[in-house]
């Protein structure tokens, strides 16, 4: 990932520390990561996976 990215914190993730959390950044694809190693490892989903995953909720 060479460009700079806006990440946000997903709207099930709870509010304290300890709680389990993902972050998504949306651009032309969608990646996924773990908030609390955010320089782990990265979920790359296309913009169709993408619109589908969120559609089926």
């Amino acid at each position: 990932m060479t460009q700079a990215r806006e990440w946000r914190k997903s709207s099930y993730s709870g509010a304290t520390e300890d709680d389990n959390c993902v972050e998504v950044s949306v651009a032309l694809d969608a990646l996924v990561r773990d908030s609390k190693n955010p320089s782990g490892g990265v979920l790359t989903f296309g913009s169709t996976a993408w619109k589908n995953f969120i559609e089926s909720r």
